[in-house]
C-alpha cells in the first residue's frame, strides 16, 4: 500500500519570495539552507527514520523525534539524491507512515549500512515510503493523521 504524503518545497512560497526580494534590495547575501524536514501535524509525538543511497551503498538512520505540531530536520544539506525514504511511527497511538521499500532499523538510535539480511544481522526489517524530491534542494514532508496507517501490534 502506497502512502500519500503531503509534501512541498517551502522555499517557493510567496512569503519566501517576498523575503528574498527584500534581502536582494538591501544587498544582503544569505546562504541557502538546504535540508529534508519532516513536520508532525498530529497531536502525538512521532519517531522518524530515514533511508538513502550513498556513494558506498544504502544507509538507514534513526531516530529523530518530532513532538505534536513540530518539525525535525532529518537530513541537513543539499539533497543530492532524487529519492529518499522515510518511516515514521506514532509513539502514542501506534500507527505508522510506512511503505514497501524495506530497510534495516532497530529500537535504539542507529546508523545501519546496507539493506540486505536485516534479521540475520540482528536488525528489524522495516517498510519505508519513497520521497521523490526531483531536483529540489529543500523538501518538507507533512505527516498527518489522514495519511497514517494502522500497525498490526501482534
Amino acid at each position: 500500500m502506497r502512502i500519500v504524503i503531503a509534501a512541498s518545497s517551502i522555499v517557493r512560497t510567496t512569503v519566501a519570495a517576498t523575503a528574498l526580494g527584500i534581502v536582494a534590495q538591501l544587498g544582503w547575501a544569505t546562504p541557502a539552507s538546504a535540508q529534508l524536514e519532516v513536520c508532525n501535524r498530529t497531536p502525538n509525538t512521532v519517531s522518524i527514520a530515514l533511508g538513502y543511497r550513498t556513494g558506498s551503498g544504502w544507509q538507514s538512520e534513526g531516530w529523530w523525534v518530532a513532538g505534536p505540531e513540530a518539525c525535525a530536520t532529518v537530513y541537513q544539506g543539499a539533497l543530492n539524491a532524487r529519492y529518499y525514504y522515510l518511516f515514521a511511527v506514532d509513539d502514542i497511538g501506534g500507527g505508522a507512515w510506512d511503505g514497501t521499500v524495506f530497510m534495516c532499523t532497530q529500537d535504539t538510535s542507529f546508523t545501519i549500512f546496507g539493506v540486505e539480511d536485516c534479521l540475520a544481522r540482528g536488525y528489524e526489517r522495516t517498510g519505508f515510503f519513497e520521497l521523490d524530491t526531483g531536483d529540489e534542494q529543500t523538501w518538507t514532508v507533512q505527516l498527518t493523521e489522514d495519511n497514517e496507517t494502522s500497525l498490526d501490534m501482534q
